[in-house]
């Protein structure tokens, strides 16, 4: 599975991104924005392990974002369960270096298309940090928005942090 835009191409993850996924997501500016499963410091062995958890899934729910043949981040959606079966939650991360040109907003777009058209996906949202102005913009002009605000919702680095919530629901849904 690849999807293909101007600045950025998803894929699934392959053993020899592991090198590349080690390099760029051992970042504290990245970490510090992610939930905590995403480890900092981020090393080799983890990232061998993530690649190999997520080896085989089908269908594809978390794909490397690459960027002139380099895995540079990484991006993925969650679906719910029970009556949130069709909803789920989305994540990204792009590497510091990357930052502000318009991959991250591409990346999302395709994510979220190959979501709703073929995992009949309802509704996509992320929660990320309200003080993440950065990642709030990147979901505005990826076409989600805001829905509210998740006050005192999360702690991360022994720090009490607020979360926005961000969605975008798909006008051509199928149904159960």
């Amino acid at each position: 599975m690849q999807l293909t835009g101007d600045r950025v191409t998803l894929r699934a993850w392959r053993p020899s991104d592991a090198p590349s996924l080690a390099k760029h997501a051992n970042n504290r500016n990245v970490a510090s924005q992610l939930r905590d499963r995403f480890p900092h410091p981020y090393t080799l062995a983890d990232a061998r392990q993530f690649i190999q958890s997520v080896a085989g899934a089908h269908p594809t729910m978390l794909f490397a974002m690459v960027v002139d043949g380099e895995a540079v981040g990484g991006i993925g959606f969650f679906p719910g369960s029970d009556v949130e079966r069709f909803s789920a939650e989305i994540g990204y991360w792009l590497a510091e270096p990357y930052w502000g040109r318009g991959i991250t907003v591409e990346a999302i777009r395709l994510m979220s298309a190959y979501a709703f058209e073929t995992c009949n996906m309802l509704r996509l949202f992320a929660l990320p940090f309200a003080s993440n102005a950065r990642s709030t913009r990147v979901l505005e002009k990826a076409g989600y928005t805001r829905e509210g605000l998740m006050r005192s919702s999360s702690v991360k680095y022994g720090e009490i942090r607020d979360q926005a919530l961000y969605a975008l629901v798909n006008p051509n849904w199928k149904g159960a």
